[in-house]
Parts: C-alpha cells; structure tokens; sequence
C-alpha cells in the first residue's frame, strides 16, 4: 500500500480533457471521480488545493510535463508503462473511468506492478526534439522522392538511382510533360533537403558544446553525430544501467522469451524502448556488415553469425550486430575508454568470442 500519503488519484490523460478517480488508501474507498481539461491551469487549480497525494498516470503526449509540474506541486507521481497496464487490465476496451480506477487502485496495492517509467528532463526532450524533426522531414522527402518517382513510371521511364540530397538535380530526366505536373513536389524535396542540412549543423552543434560525450561514441564505425546524440539523450544517465548488457533489452534488441515447461520457442525481438534510436543502431550495423564497413571484432563477429546460415541469416546478424553495438555505446560512455576496434584480435578464438 502507498505510504506516501492517505489518498492515490488515478490519472487518465486526454488530448483535451483528463479523468481522475481518487481512492482513500486505508479503506479503498472511492472519494471522488471528476475530469478536468488538460491544461497547466486546470492542472494547478485542481492538484493545489490537495494534500500531496500519489498520482498514478500512464505514458503520453502530455505525461512528460503534467508530471513536472504535478511534481513541483507536492505530490509523487508513478508514470506507468502502458504496456504493463494493458497485460493487468486484461481489457482491450477503451474506456476513461475504468481506466483512471484500475490505474489508482494497482498505484494503491503496488506501484512496482505497473513497471514505473522515468521520464526523460524537459532539456533532453528539447534536444531530442532536434532528432525527431529531422527525422519526420526524412520520411516527408522519401514519400515525395517515390512519388515522384511512381509518376515517372507511369509514362513508362525510369529515373536512376540516387541519394535523396542529389534528387533536385534529375529535373531535367523527367519526361517533358510530366515537368510542369512535379516541378513543385521536386522545389519542396528540395526545400526539405536545405532544412535536413539545417537540422544535421544544430546537431552537430549541440553535440560539441552541449553532449561532448558524444565524441567518444563516434569513434566507432558507422556512428555518427544523430546515432551518438540519440543515444545519449534516450539512454540519459548510464548510471540507471548496473550492467552494459541490459541495454539492448531496454532498446528492444533482445528476444522476447516465453518459457513454459518444456517449451521455449526462439521468438522475435520485443520492439519495446525507443522506436528511433533502435532504427538508427540497425542502420549502423547494416553499415558494419556493409562492404565499406571497416575490419573490426564486431563486423567479424557478425559475419560470422551470418554465415552460420539458417532462414534470415543476414536480417538476425544485423539486429544481433545493432544489440552488440548498444552494449558496447554504452560501456565507452561509462568507462571513457578509447575505442579499438580489434581488441580482441589477438587473443585465442574462444577468448574473443566470450569477449564479444
């Protein structure tokens, strides 16, 4: 039972309106069930007027900053993983009222159930921030690159292949009537390709004056400034980790595992943590195992796991390369060790592996 306080309020967050179900912690009796709009100023007039409470809510769009700011009220907040929450409720149905209840009543039994999260600061969702624009202006340009690229088709030509920054400069391989039709969509890839440019100098930027950790990180092939940036900033205190290895767990590189009696079948990876940086670890170790990847105890760790054949060989070798990549980001950071990229060259073939 939360000893915090005598009352646990369970917390449904809405886009423009949250409901509350507040529960007296001795009894488990219902106090109140109310919803306010999602604002700082319904926040601060509803959470002010109580005595510091444990606020139970999961994560979303607007848990980062109610949190903050539920905090520097007074009151202690869990911030649940959703996930979690879903396994217990056992519910898929969506409804506020039941969901603010069970979220105060597993905070009032035990708050360890829900798996509580630990919010990133408002500085390093901030420089994130930076990342995930960049990143949404990425994807805005693939889709005006391919659809560009569908329209050429349609008249039965092809455009060559190209990088998405050199794209502008195919205007002229476009069949002359489709000119006029793409000539917009082809000044707006170019427009974004100057904004990417842009984002790509604020990185750099932010990660020589404000993240010079990052520099280590980089030392390793294939990681550059937006892999080093979002790894830092998604990972934030290496510190929360007592070992390199459950890193790649936490970013969702590590198989699920569903062991029964006899039965322990090889499942997929969980996906679970942060859906960008895993992405950018998984472009890094394709560029490891790559042809222009340089020779290192990784790359050849990895060719040798995707020589071992199989179904998907390759495709595991790159999300196995991606989880050794994680562990060993983080164990740089944490040590300050400078990287050799054939450490483990010179010792026996079963030292290296057990190394690797």
């Amino acid at each position: 039972m939360t000893e915090h306080n005598t009352v646990t309020i369970g917390m449904d967050l809405g886009d423009k309106r949250s409901h509350l179900y507040v529960l007296e912690n001795l009894t488990g009796e219902e106090l109140e069930q109310t919803d306010i709009a999602t604002t700082e100023k319904s926040v601060i007039r509803y959470f002010s007027k109580l005595e510091p409470a444990t606020v139970v809510l999961e994560v979303g769009t607007h848990s980062g900053w109610i949190s903050r700011l539920l905090d520097k009220l007074g009151h202690k907040v869990l911030v649940a993983d959703p996930r979690k929450v879903r396994r217990l409720a056992g519910n898929d149905n969506k409804d506020d009222e039941l969901d603010a209840e069970f979220l105060a009543r597993i905070g009032r039994i035990d708050a360890k159930m829900l798996k509580p999260i630990k919010l990133r600061s408002e500085q390093t969702q901030v420089a994130l921030g930076l990342i995930r624009s960049r990143d949404s202006l990425v994807k805005a340009r693939t889709q005006l690159i391919n659809h560009v690229r569908g329209m050429v088709k349609m008249v039965g030509k092809r455009l060559p292949s190209c990088s998405g920054q050199r794209f502008g400069k195919l205007e002229q391989q476009i069949p002359e009537q489709l000119r006029e039709v793409l000539r917009p969509a082809l000044q707006s890839i170019q427009t974004l390709t100057e904004q990417i440019r842009c984002y790509e100098r604020l990185i750099e930027e932010k990660s020589e004056h404000e993240y010079p950790e990052t520099k280590l990180l980089r030392e390793v092939a294939g990681v550059g400034a937006i892999t080093a940036l979002a790894f830092v900033l998604v990972i934030e205190d290496p510190g929360r980790f007592s070992h390199s290895r459950t890193v790649g767990a936490y970013l969702g590189l590590a198989r699920r595992k569903y062991k029964s009696g006899q039965s322990d079948p090889e499942l997929r990876i969980s996906k679970q943590g942060d859906r960008l940086l895993r992405r950018l670890l998984v472009n890094c170790a394709q560029y490891i195992l790559g042809p222009f990847g340089p020779d290192s105890d990784l790359r050849r760790w990895g060719l040798n796991y995707a020589a071992g054949g199989g179904k998907n060989a390759k495709k595991r070798a790159v999300v196995a390369v991606a989880r050794k990549l994680a562990v060993l980001l983080h164990r740089l950071w944490t040590t300050g060790e400078e990287y050799e990229p054939l450490r483990n060259s010179g010792r026996s073939p079963q030292g290296a592996a057990e190394a690797a």
